[in-house]
């Protein structure tokens, strides 16, 4: 008794540890940390008039305000970097930029204090100031990192601060950055930035206020999104195919992952980042693409994608063996590109539609309009084929044709090496040609008719 109880407690260890195992394997993936970068402008210019007080006052005290209100926030990180506030102007420093607060939770007090002795100086180094800012994100993986530039001023120092930023982004460095612009108002001043980031035009104090609190919301607030693959009688019940997110601002990769049906029957939510627009591949035989998606920020997304689907299996007449490795081609009808090259006895999913196969059978099979539906197995089925043993007292050239009606078609060179061939064939006429290597005179080419029958073998000697 004693025995049985510690092999059945010994089972369930086992049972727990592999439960605990596939569990691991399997983690869900977790909501991504947010991460904020604030860029902040003390160059001479902020000295300027604006609102209550001077540019670099007024952003100081709303921009300490802001802080205070996002400040018992636990799922973000935060961090300040400066430009124009080491040198003085003149003389010019492109270089003047520098990490005064690096990025960590809990840091409002610390930026808050560190602001308080910031004093503009210098000029306006911002396209150096971005690419610097790559290494305030110390790599960590499930974060969403942005940068929000704060200035009055454009790029001063001859750099491309849109080159700088797109690059940033198609690593995957940062998301799309927020720029808050700072009294002024003119069409240049906007032009220049709306390449770098999403622009935001702070017309005066009750707006700044109101443009940070809009960024660090949309910064904060997920946005997920959820794709229906349509089948052809418009319901989402197209699943398990894999399917890529791409920036079309800048090309990149943003999301791949595996298309699911969840456990309530529907297809499963995923998180991005609503700052962008994006070109959606679903990895179909052939793919689909859907561009200029637009998404509503902090909310549900659902996008459908029309790919009804139908499978293709291609089957070979009889008892063979002959064809175990049997490849073709598939092609969309009409069309010479090819889609997949699949296998003998093997189902693929495809659209719907008519397609077009290429058997590598010998000779190869042509097979036009095959009509794929709806969840159901389209077979196609090839006859069974015969064999042909080719004998040869020595090596030499020749070829096998196919004889048709009205004309002869090559579909097999002979080895010129070999003294024996098996060959598979489907059924039909053939002729073969042959000459030995040691002979130079056409009159030594030998001419043989012969005939393939499904399971059948035929011997031709040289």
């Amino acid at each position: 008794m004693k025995i049985i109880k510690t092999y059945f407690l010994l089972i369930l260890t086992i049972a727990s540890l592999t439960s605990q195992g596939q569990q691991a394997n399997s983690k869900k993936k977790t909501w991504p940390t947010t991460r904020i970068l604030f860029l902040f402008d003390a160059s001479n210019s902020m000295y300027g008039t604006w609102q209550s007080g001077t540019k670099i006052d007024v952003a100081k005290k709303l921009f300490s305000n802001l802080l205070d209100s996002i400040g018992q926030r636990k799922d973000i990180e935060l961090g300040l970097r400066v430009y124009g506030h080491q040198k003085h102007y003149p003389p010019q420093d492109c270089d003047d930029s520098k990490l005064e607060v690096p990025i960590a939770k809990n840091n409002v007090e610390n930026i808050k204090k560190r602001m308080l002795t910031i004093k503009p100086n210098g000029t306006t180094p911002i396209a150096a100031s971005l690419e610097l800012a790559a290494n305030d994100f110390v790599k960590k993986e499930n974060t969403k990192n942005f940068i929000v530039l704060i200035t009055d001023g454009v790029e001063a120092c001859g750099g491309d601060p849109c080159a700088i930023s797109k690059a940033l982004q198609a690593q995957d460095i940062i998301l799309k950055p927020f720029i808050v612009g700072i009294g002024n108002e003119t069409a240049e001043f906007k032009k220049a930035f709306d390449c770098v980031g999403t622009y935001f035009d702070a017309t005066d104090e009750k707006n700044f206020i109101k443009i940070l609190n809009i960024i660090i919301t949309q910064a904060l607030t997920s946005t997920t999104v959820q794709v229906n693959l349509m089948d052809t009688y418009n319901k989402p019940n197209e699943t398990n195919v894999a399917m890529t997110f791409v920036d079309e601002n800048t090309g990149a990769v943003k999301f791949d992952y595996m298309h699911t049906i969840n456990h309530r029957g529907e297809p499963d939510t995923v998180l991005l980042d609503p700052s962008t627009t994006y070109k959606l591949i679903v990895h179909t035989i052939p793919p689909v693409e859907k561009k200029n998606i637009k998404l509503n920020m902090g909310r549900h997304n659902i996008i459908p994608v029309d790919c009804g689907r139908g499978a293709l299996m291609l089957k070979c007449q009889g008892n063979t063996t002959e064809y175990k490795t049997l490849q073709y081609i598939v092609r969309k009808n009409t069309d010479l590109a090819t889609l997949n090259v699949q296998q003998v006895n093997t189902a693929e999913k495809y659209l719907i539609g008519k397609y077009d196969l290429e058997v590598f059978t010998i000779p190869r099979i042509l097979i036009k309009d095959v009509a794929i539906t709806q969840n159901k197995v389209t077979t196609v089925e090839i006859p069974q084929p015969g064999i042909l043993s080719v004998n040869s007292t020595s090596v030499g050239y020749g070829c096998i044709y196919q004889q048709l009606k009205n004309e002869q078609k090559l579909v097999y060179n002979l080895s010129e090496s070999a003294l024996q061939e098996r060959i598979t064939m489907q059924p039909g006429s053939y002729k073969i040609v042959y000459r030995p290597r040691t002979a130079h005179e056409t009159i030594y080419t030998v001419e043989k008719e012969f005939k393939i029958e499904s399971g059948g073998s035929v011997q031709i000697k040289l």
